[in-house]
Formats: structure tokens, C-alpha cells, sequence
């Protein structure tokens, strides 16, 4: 018997809350809609004991599957996990070093710690090209200025998070290196030709794709040279540049549904349904309004029911997060009392601090 459709929907959602606990307003939107996963921040954050605990609870919101417990945890200005876990120098360290053994350690630890408080996703590592040293957005979240260096770290990092059992997922796709403003606040303009994304931006999402990414994240930038009316994550044509030209077969995953460069324009419904439509396997809603949530995914089910968002476009998104999830969730989990316990021996460790140091050499 086929998923319900409510069932279906809800893979897709990738939402959030506030506080310290799961409200039991998103456990009933989880009963009904069976979440994909929700997204942890520094508000969600106090301890690493308690975020394991979160997690364990996050994790049981699925039903067919267990849920993603997602988080953006790159190092440097975005990262939600403070100490007492260890506090990661940002990328751009990685790229001075230019050693993709360092990038490989550094990946192995961050894995480690995240694993051991229940974290199931990563949203990084960043594979923008940073070729405008101005960019408010991305700065030293970048690895490099140069494409193929940043290819070739990313890569490392996708491939030792993921051998640790953490989902990677690189960003911001087409490229958010080159822009002159923060699409948290407004919309960015990326006015490259296609010849020049292939040579520059899409170099290190080549390298992604390869090294076997979970996921790969919309960028909320307008690229008129290849959709002169959307923004990327509410673009076809830009995402199927990513299906058939990079050869993508993983998740695509929106930037979050809530930032200024979409928001000023649709409400997080409208582009969900914008973002599913146009080739986004999960859509993110990050400010932790569960009535907005639970909006987003009514807009889906009468997207759907209206043929808005074609049927099959939703089946093919849930079996590319199912087979996501079975490929992270799909084994044996220790024990919650076994994991509780083992947090303390993983997170801040001093092995994990060495590799700290040794990339804050190169700040």
C-alpha cells in the first residue's frame, strides 16, 4: 500500500523549534505528517547531554524512518555546537593549509562529535569559490578562493563526514562566492555566464558529486544568464542543470525558506511549493514557528492535490530521501543509555582540540 499522501508530504519538511526541548505542538505535526527531520541552532543548544536527549526525541518523530537531526555545524561563525565541544577555526583555514589530510582529520573529529549527541546531518561543508573577498555571505566560510583547491578539501571533508556516519551536504548551489550581499537579507545577483560557472563555481560541487555527497543545498541567488525570473531554489532550469549536467543523484536541499531573499517575496508556503516544484528533494523552515510549519505543509498537500506539484515530482523526492536515510539510519543504533554515556569521552576530546589548533596555525 502506497505512503499516505499527508505521509509523503511531510518527508519532504525539514523543520525547527525553539527552546530547549521538543514542543508538543511539533510532536503532533510529526504524528500527522511523519516530519523529515528538523534542524538544531544555538537556541536549541545547552548542553551536550541534552542535545543527545533532543536528538533521541527528534529521531523517534519518524515514523517510516527515523528523522534527520540536522545542523549547521562548519566551523568558524556558523556553528550552533559552542564549547564544550570543540570550537572548529572556519574553513577558510583549511584552504591556507591547502592539506587535504588536515581537512580529512578535522572531518573525522567533527563527525565524531556530532554523532555522539545524535546529529545525523551536517549542512556543510561550504564549496563556494570565494572570488569576491567582500561577501558579507560567505567570507571565511569559503575554503578557497580557488576552485579546484576548494574542490579537492571539500571532497575530503564530504567524504570523512559521511565515513563517519554523518550525511554531508554541500552548498550553496549554483555558487554564493561571488555575491555582494547576505541573501538572509536580501536577493543576490550573480551575473556569470554558464561557461564561467562551469569553470569556477560548479568546480567544487563536481567534486561533491563524485566523492558520493548526501545533499546538495540551493543557493537563494538570481542567475540570470540561466533563470533571469527565479532565484535558484525556485528554479527548474537551474536544478536540472544540477541533475543532468553535474550528474547530482543525491538530495537537493533548499537554504532555508524564511531567509529575506525569499520571504520578501513568498511566504514559506508559496516557496515550498516553489522549491518542490522546481526539483527540491526537502525544504527548510528554520525560525521555529510550528503554525508555519504546519502552513508549509498544508500549501504542499493542496500543491499536490491540484497537481501544482506533480505527483511523481513528490514520489521522486521522497525516494531520494529514503534512500538517504537508509543509507545514514538504516543500521543498528547503540542503546540510548550507552550513547548518554558515551558523549563524554568524544566531545572537546584533546585529539579533537590538536586538530583545532593545528588549522588555527593557518588563520
Amino acid at each position: 500500500m502506497p505512503m499516505p499522501l499527508r505521509r509523503r508530504v511531510g518527508q519532504v519538511l525539514i523543520g525547527s523549534f525553539t527552546g530547549h526541548a521538543v514542543p508538543v505542538e511539533l510532536t503532533a505535526l510529526a504524528r500527522e505528517f511523519d516530519l523529515g527531520g528538523v534542524t538544531l541552532f544555538a537556541r536549541n543548544v545547552e548542553s551536550p547531554e541534552q542535545v543527545l536527549e533532543v536528538a533521541l526525541t527528534v529521531e523517534a518523530l519518524g515514523v517510516g524512518a527515523p528523522a534527520w537531526v540536522s545542523v549547521d555545524q562548519e566551523g568558524g561563525r556558523v556553528a550552533r555546537l559552542k564549547a564544550p565541544f570543540t570550537v572548529w577555526p572556519p574553513a577558510a583555514t583549511l584552504g591556507r593549509a591547502a592539506s587535504p589530510e588536515l581537512a580529512t582529520r578535522f572531518a573525522t573529529a567533527l563527525a565524531r562529535e556530532l554523532r555522539a549527541v545524535g546529529v545525523t546531518f551536517d549542512f556543510a561543508p561550504v564549496l563556494d569559490v570565494l572570488t569576491n573577498a567582500a561577501n558579507p555571505a560567505i567570507g571565511d566560510r569559503a575554503i578557497s578562493d580557488d576552485a579546484a583547491r576548494a574542490a579537492a578539501l571539500g571532497a575530503a571533508i564530504i567524504t570523512a563526514l559521511q565515513a563517519d556516519g554523518v550525511a554531508a551536504c554541500g552548498k550553496h548551489f549554483p555558487g554564493h562566492g561571488d555575491t555582494s550581499v547576505d541573501s538572509h537579507f536580501e536577493l543576490p545577483l550573480v551575473e556569470h555566464g554558464p561557461e564561467r560557472l562551469r569553470g569556477v563555481e560548479w568546480v567544487p560541487f563536481r567534486a561533491a558529486i563524485a566523492a558520493g555527497v548526501a545533499a546538495v543545498m540551493t543557493a537563494h541567488v538570481l542567475v540570470p544568464s540561466l533563470d533571469a525570473s527565479r532565484p535558484a531554489t525556485l528554479s527548474p532550469s537551474v536544478l536540472r542543470l544540477l541533475r543532468d549536467e553535474l550528474g547530482h543523484a543525491g538530495m537537493i536541499v533548499s537554504d532555508d525558506l524564511e531567509m529575506k531573499a525569499i520571504a520578501a517575496q513568498w511566504t514559506p508556503a508559496e516557496a515550498a511549493v516553489g522549491a518542490v516544484r522546481a526539483g527540491c528533494d526537502a525544504v527548510l523552515v528554520c525560525a521555529g514557528d510550528i503554525d508555519v510549519q504546519a502552513a508549509v505543509l498544508e500549501g504542499l498537500v493542496k500543491a499536490v492535490e491540484t497537481g501544482d506539484i506533480p505527483l511523481t515530482r513528490l514520489d521522486d523526492a521522497v525516494a531520494r530521501v529514503t534512500r538517504q536515510k537508509t543509507r545514514f539510519l538504516g543500521g543498528p543504533r547503540p542503546p540510548a543509555r550507552e550513547r548518554l554515556r558515551a558523549w563524554k569521552q568524544v566531545v572537546g576530546c584533546e585529539e579533537h582540540q590538536l586538530v583545532a589548533a593545528e588549522m588555527a596555525a593557518f588563520a
